[in-house]
């Protein structure tokens, strides 16, 4: 598996612990080891001018996805197809917002905002009333395994 994370913000983060969730993610979720992820920090200029590029909408938001070959979880048996699984963009700044607003640490903010972005990533989607509660039913379990202890809030992105 290739993980590279790159801190572009001027906001410190825990990437080692970012690295260890990815890798976690990528076990739980049955990915290929030769897939590949990146994940960019980015301070709210960059995510700003990226929303609006991308989004069509002004601001900056807390985490945005590109997915790039269109990969599917596995299963135990079959694992997912090898390949480049995306982008994922986070925006600590908004993060640190957020996770004042939910009365937990920046760092949980940005884990939960990367299990998010790699479900994204993997096609899950929360426009829809049951696709929302499954992709947070599922975001939660993952999220909450890899803590050891219940994840913090739940995100809209």
């Amino acid at each position: 598996m290739s993980i590279e994370i790159s801190n572009e913000s001027a906001r410190a983060a825990d990437e080692d612990a970012v690295l260890a969730l990815a890798r976690h993610l990528f076990d739980r979720l049955y990915l290929h080891p030769q897939t590949e992820l990146s994940i960019v920090l980015v301070d709210e200029e960059a995510m700003a001018s990226l929303h609006q590029q991308w989004m069509d909408e002004p601001g900056a938001t807390d985490v945005m996805s590109f997915p790039m070959d269109e990969l599917r979880p596995g299963s135990e048996d079959a694992p997912s197809a090898e390949g480049l699984l995306g982008d994922i963009v986070v925006c600590p700044q908004v993060a640190a917002r957020q996770a004042a607003r939910g009365g937990h640490s920046v760092d949980d903010e940005i884990l939960l905002l990367v299990t998010h972005g790699v479900l994204h990533l993997l096609g899950y989607d929360h426009e829809e009333p049951d696709e929302k509660a499954e992709m947070f039913a599922l975001q939660r379990a993952l999220l909450t395994e890899y803590l050891g202890r219940p994840s913090p809030r739940e995100t809209d992105s």
